[in-house]
């Protein structure tokens, strides 16, 4: 295959995950939203402190080794040594397995301890009912690595929506039905989460059927190496990414922990009034994470283009393709940041209109992590770029040490009286911000060609905040024009609406007139060409 058209390969590949992921999150936008209706504030904390617990051992599970077997596959596919392909996945898969039981039974035995590290034992039911994904969810990653070592990247993104389609489809009616059956929050958070479960099991049975009828064929005379030294690759590979990857789960985890024990110990509160407010910290948090999940994906399709420079050590061009990444992210993660900031309450009212005091009490909380959503982005793609230099460990450093940041000031905040749970944005701020600075320090110094930050991030920040004073008057005038003749919540949605689009509106006319965005950024970016074209970008 020619060089050129490996490249379209990858891309295409590209092309498609990013795809996935897009459907994915907005399937997940779709299954959030009315999630935090249907459960108050309360069932809220008992969601994501399963879900926090779930996406440790996710991330130790899924987060380096499928990469690590997908790098290594790729190879073996290169040289043509089938036989050492297919001993890679059969080795592979014991280790998956391994690390799939012992999740899974750590989740199920445990459960009442866990709940009670957490300070949220009547999250119990919630962290039992996300169990068996563990396993499942193990099992994937392996296939998944496996496929797209071989550059067929469709049944990862077909597994992957049908997994959330589950989510959406059984998670959201079940948690519905179960509380209006008069029961507890603690079993309807319980009911959503179970969605996760049947929709991981469903993805899992999808891709041992997709494997075995799209089994290699014929022979091959390579003789693989051993087991031992497969599954030593593996790991070699693996475990630095691994480690990097669930630190940040690691520290959430015991963030969370940290923030109920403060309220209850510290304030005096009771576990019902601590996970209430907890939760309207959650509601927050939902939309700090949603433009780090459409923004990444973009960038990410650069990284790839750049590692294959720096391997033929075109440091011009790997120079140009991280330079476009960072532009990208500036462009993109500004405007998300800064609007989910000026318009915080409104967002918050918004979307929560069956919880119209929580989302009062949420707004204050997104109006600072909208900023810290900024640094979340750029970690995110300079973790990526730091590893894509080789410098593996780098990320690990920085983020331990945000974390660190991160407990300290939530210890201290959150416990006392004056600030309680409004510390616990506030050091989520510090704490990516701390990240993202060093981040940035180490790219600029391991850079064969240095990145000018005060040119690629100038320009943007000038039209994100004429895009914010926009969003922000447009917004408040029509709030007052409105609220005389329609409903509080229709009023507040209409205006909400209104200044989103003006600063959409605002922003997308300065990117343009003042020539930001460039056609080479989007060069390598799935219809980027298509858009260059229309924008008449040059």
């Amino acid at each position: 295959m020619s060089s050129s058209k490996k490249k379209q390969s990858f891309l295409g590949g590209a092309a498609i995950l990013a795809s996935a992921v897009a459907i994915v999150k907005a399937i997940g936008f779709f299954y959030k939203i009315p999630l935090n209706n249907i459960i108050d504030t309360e069932g809220k904390t008992y969601f994501d402190s399963a879900y926090q617990i779930y996406n440790v051992l996710l991330t130790i599970s899924t987060a380096g080794l499928p990469l690590a077997l997908s790098k290594l596959v790729s190879e073996a596919q290169a040289r043509g040594r089938e036989n050492e392909k297919r001993k890679l996945f059969s080795t592979a898969i014991w280790i998956f397995l391994i690390l799939g039981i012992a999740g899974s039974a750590f989740m199920f035995f445990g459960t009442k301890t866990v709940a009670g590290m957490l300070n949220n034992e009547s999250a119990y039911y919630a962290i039992r009912a996300l169990a068996p994904a563990v396993f499942c969810v193990c099992l994937l990653a392996c296939m998944r690595g496996y496929t797209q070592g071989q550059g067929d990247m469709k049944p990862t993104a077909i597994s992957q929506v049908l997994e959330a389609l589950c989510k959406l489809g059984i998670g959201l009616p079940l948690a519905a039905y179960i509380l209006k059956a008069g029961n507890g929050q603690e079993y309807g958070a319980a009911g959503a989460i179970f969605g996760v479960t049947v929709g991981t099991v469903l993805s899992m049975l999808f891709l041992i059927f997709y494997l075995f009828t799209h089994r290699s064929p014929g022979d091959s005379l390579d003789i693989p190496p051993s087991r031992t030294l497969l599954a030593a690759r593996i790991l070699i590979i693996g475990i630095p990414i691994t480690l990097s990857n669930c630190a940040m789960s690691i520290i959430s985890l015991v963030d969370t922990s940290i923030v109920l024990g403060r309220l209850q110990d510290g304030l005096g509160m009771t576990e019902i009034a601590a996970s209430a407010l907890k939760g309207q910290y959650g509601y927050a948090i939902d939309m700090m994470n949603l433009p780090s999940s459409f923004v990444f994906p973009v960038t990410m399709s650069l990284i790839p283009v750049a590692a294959a420079a720096l391997a033929r050590k075109d440091y011009r061009s790997a120079n140009r393709t991280i330079t476009s990444a960072l532009r990208l992210i500036a462009i993109l993660a500004l405007p998300c940041g800064v609007g989910l900031s000026v318009l915080s309450t409104p967002i918050m009212r918004l979307i929560l209109p069956l919880h119209p005091e929580a989302a009062v009490a949420a707004g204050p909380h997104l109006k600072i992590l909208g900023i810290a959503c900024i640094f979340i982005c750029i970690m995110n793609l300079t973790n990526a770029i730091l590893q894509t230099y080789g410098k593996v460990h780098l990320p690990i450093l920085t983020v331990i040490l945000g974390g660190i940041i991160k407990i300290a000031m939530n210890y201290i905040l959150v416990g006392n009286p004056d600030i309680n749970i409004h510390g616990a944005p506030i050091s989520t701020l510090c704490c990516y911000l701390t990240i993202a600075g060093l981040n940035l320090f180490f790219v600029w110094k391991y850079s064969p060609r240095r990145p000018h930050y005060l040119r690629l991030f100038f320009l943007p920040t000038v039209a994100t905040l004429l895009m914010g004073g926009a969003a922000w008057a447009v917004c408040g005038l029509a709030g007052k024009v409105l609220e005389k003749g329609h409903s509080a919540y229709g009023a507040n949605a209409i205006a909400t609406l209104l200044g989103i689009l003006a600063g959409a509106g605002v922003y997308a006319v300065l990117v343009v007139a003042l020539g930001i965005l460039r056609a080479d950024d989007l060069k390598t970016v799935p219809h980027g060409q298509k858009l260059a074209k229309l924008l008449h970008l040059k």
